[in-house]
């Protein structure tokens, strides 16, 4: 499974972690993914989808529909049909 929102695309981020002494070592930032099943009323079914709490949160808020409209997604490559 890659770590990728499947809407948004947000991936790890890499840093350094500084030490006291000033020593870097790599780190990487991961996102919050969740998996969720996501009920789609155009299509009258349920999609399955790794999403960051981020994009859930604005997902739940406009619907599937209108978030991939807002964001020039494709709707019927997401929803799978």
């Amino acid at each position: 499974m890659s770590r990728r929102c499947d809407l948004s695309g947000k991936g790890p981020l890499v840093g350094n972690r500084v030490s006291h002494s000033h020593h870097k070592t790599k780190k990487r930032q991961l996102p919050n993914l969740q998996k969720k099943r996501i009920w789609v009323p155009e299509v009258g079914r349920f999609v399955r989808l790794s999403l960051t709490t981020r994009t859930l949160r604005t997902v739940t808020k406009l619907g599937l529909f209108q978030y991939c409209k807002k964001n020039n997604l494709d709707f019927d490559a997401i929803v799978g049909r």
